[in-house]
């Protein structure tokens, strides 16, 4: 718990969270907003369509959730941070603890504001009748928690932050649909990475669903085994390096 509160403190000191969390509510809540007052009547029957910002919004999670690792090694504290707990995979579990509790708290906060505005300007009944229909939007947080896990473990690995956010940025937003384009194989690898799974999670109740490898459950274990083994590999890596 001691550890728990520090890494809080350290958190919530910095600027940073604070800047990252209100745009991440500006996204998804403004994309919800846009697309509710855009689309023409009759079109806006699906509740997931309220969460089309939520992609956004993750990627500004991710960019806190390895800032919160990177900004230490950039000025020297994580060392201090290693010296007063020498056990240097707790002190990092519960970093990546605090963190992914913030993702969760944000995602989930915002996935609930843009589902309630878009109800409110849309005529539809974007009411949340069905388990598919609570998931798309109580499963924003869900994914936005694991995704900041990964991010940790991203920063961790590469303790730089304009390289840990370069990657994070350009893998989410373009590699994995540019995976597509590879000849022959590039659907069947597309199903398995990550965030596409991540996303099928969200929205596993679609016309997709039936020729998806993963059902919604599975989906879910999947991205969040990917994030465990990604942060168990950059907990083993950090405890074997130079801080």
């Amino acid at each position: 718990m001691t550890l728990l509160a520090v890494e809080r403190i350290k958190l919530f000191t910095t600027r940073s969270p604070w800047w990252c969390a209100l745009i991440t509510l500006a996204v998804v809540i403004g994309f919800a907003a846009i697309f509710a007052g855009a689309a023409p009547a009759g079109e806006f029957t699906d509740v997931s369509n309220s969460q089309f910002g939520y992609v956004f919004g993750m990627t500004v999670i991710m960019v806190l959730a390895a800032l919160s690792v990177t900004t230490e090694y950039r000025f020297g504290t994580i060392r201090t941070t290693f010296q007063a707990v020498p056990n240097r995979k707790s002190a990092l579990l519960a970093k990546t603890g605090v963190v992914a509790l913030l993702s969760l708290v944000i995602g989930e906060i915002a996935a609930f504001a843009a589902w309630g505005l878009a109800s409110i300007m849309r005529p539809e009944d974007l009411m949340l009748n069905t388990t598919a229909e609570w998931i798309s939007v109580a499963g924003v947080g869900v994914v936005f928690a694991l995704a900041s896990v990964i991010a940790v473990a991203v920063g961790i690995l590469i303790r730089q932050s304009a390289g840990a956010i370069s990657l994070l940025l350009i893998y989410t937003l373009a590699v994995e649909n540019l995976i597509q384009l590879i000849p022959k194989v590039g659907k069947d690898i597309y199903d398995w990475m990550p965030f596409h799974v991540a996303d099928r999670f969200l929205t596993g109740s679609g016309p997709a669903a039936a020729n998806a490898p993963l059902s919604q459950a599975g989906s879910l274990a999947y991205f969040a085994g990917f994030a465990l083994v990604l942060l168990i590999i950059s907990l083993v890596v950090a405890d074997k390096r130079d801080a």
